[in-house]
């Protein structure tokens, strides 16, 4: 009869008091027996690790079978992986910790989580003598370093083995799943420090095959570790390239951090490696094709287009035409009335446009727009509907050295010249008879609305009169 079978038939008559009476002491005698013989192999010394088999799986628990005097209780929490996913099954077989044969209440406490951590110590305990290169998942950032898991087992990666060369700002790690060696391992402390330089190291090549690896045109890839104003430091295991802000995309951008984030990992071109300075010099935007190769079939000088405004400076405005092509609207170019209005007030970023191609530059590769000649030209306006000889009445917007300024229809301005002001008095004398915001009557002297001009007179008006 077995252990199993026997602890059945005691259920059975427990309740007839009569025959367990008869049968305990024989039954109990056999229990004993068939135990001590059925634990004979097991290693009973807390601490020991043992097979279980899973008999029931519960809400918060698992209950197992390692074949001692009563069943085990193992939180649910300690069959999990890696994603939270349960990772048994009823009638498996499991590695346990045996960690007291008995309690203070007869329960055989058990760990399925010492269990694991067990194992994993013994494996990496082999990969540190060997010196073997592992792959964990940094964390998060600690005082003075980094916290990696390697197989479900929490190890430290101090802020000097980051990296061949100090780095303060390591911080680009974070997240990322990398190479590194085991240089110290305490058990009782519950202990690993890991070191990336020293895998580095070991991938350091002699200056003819770095050469080799970096040769001009190659596509290499690595995590961007710091970004400035002037482009992109990219980690590339071992060594550092500089990914210039003009080399990050066609398109111009003012901080690489527009298109670029510190921890990425991107694919670069290598388009020049300095042996004496030991320096990578890398391209994005070289991995996509020129789209200033498409200007020719797609954008046509005179024609207007809508594009969308992707960057404002103070000279002025860069617009998307599509397929990658930027034009720059000049300040003289935005308004018909102001040469130097600020671009802030005439559009902002993401508005959709329409623009006129006014220049294509291949020498300088660039194309020169015009929001203005899209709107209706106020010159023109007023040269339609004024003529010379006509008298008007205007408001005085500014006075200089040479002449007056007034505001015109069209919010154009008209000048009369200081010699145009008196007949009789002195020219110095005359124009300080008025001051900014009077109100004058003048006459139209002439209109070229292709220079822009009105030149009007105020003593002219004696002969009209």
């Amino acid at each position: 009869m077995s252990i199993e079978s026997l602890i059945k038939s005691l259920n059975c008559i427990r309740y007839d008091s009569s025959k367990y009476i008869e049968v305990n002491n024989l039954m109990q005698s056999e229990f004993e027996v068939l135990f001590k013989d059925s634990v004979k192999d097991i290693d009973m010394t807390p601490g020991s690790m043992v097979n279980a088999r899973v008999i029931e799986i519960r809400n918060d628990y698992i209950v197992i079978n390692a074949g001692l005097k009563s069943e085990g209780i193992i939180p649910k929490n300690q069959f999990l992986d890696s994603n939270g996913e349960l990772e048994i099954k009823i009638g498996d077989t499991v590695e346990v910790i045996l960690d007291m044969v008995e309690d203070g209440y007869g329960e055989t406490i058990l760990s399925r989580e010492k269990a694991k951590r067990t194992k994993v110590w013994s494996e990496l305990e082999k990969i540190q003598t060997t010196q073997e290169i592992i792959q964990g998942k940094v964390c998060g950032k600690v005082k003075g370093g980094f916290t990696v898991e390697l197989m479900n087992v929490k190890a430290f990666l101090p802020g000097s083995l980051v990296d061949i060369r100090p780095n303060k700002e390591a911080d680009y790690i974070e997240g990322k799943t990398l190479d590194f060696k085991i240089i110290k391992m305490d058990k009782v402390r519950n202990n690993i420090v890991l070191s990336r330089k020293a895998v580095l190291l070991d991938q350091t090549s002699s200056p003819d095959e770095v050469a080799d690896k970096y040769t001009e045109g190659k596509i290499v890839s690595g995590f961007i570790k710091n970004l400035t104003d002037y482009g992109a430091f990219i980690d590339l295991g071992g060594i550092d390239g500089l990914l210039h802000i003009t080399d990050i995309s066609w398109k111009r951008i003012n901080h690489p951090s527009e298109l670029l984030k510190v921890g990425d990992e991107i694919e670069v071109k290598v388009l020049k490696y300095d042996a004496e300075k030991n320096r990578v010099s890398l391209g994005m935007k070289q991995l996509q094709d020129d789209p200033w190769d498409k200007v020719k079939d797609t954008i046509e000088l005179g024609n207007r287009y809508k594009g969308k405004v992707t960057n404002i400076a103070e000279y002025g405005v860069f617009v998307d035409l599509g397929d990658n092509i930027e034009g720059l609207i000049r300040t003289s170019e935005l308004n018909w009335t102001n040469k130097n209005i600020n671009p802030n007030k005439i559009a902002s970023v993401s508005e959709e446009i329409e623009v006129k191609v006014i220049e294509i530059d291949d020498e300088k590769r660039r194309v020169s727009l015009s929001l203005k000649q899209c709107l209706e030209n106020p010159w023109k306006i007023f040269e339609q509907n004024n003529s010379k000889g006509d008298v008007l009445k205007s408001q005085i917007k500014s006075i200089t050295d040479f002449g007056i300024f007034v505001g015109l229809e069209g919010g154009i301005d008209g000048l009369i010249h200081i010699t145009d002001i008196s007949k009789s008095e002195d020219q110095e004398q005359a124009i300080r008879k008025y001051k900014k915001g009077d109100e004058v009557e003048s006459i139209i002297l002439s209109v070229d609305s292709d220079r822009e001009r009105v030149s009007l007179g105020i003593k002219q008006l004696e002969d009209v009169k």
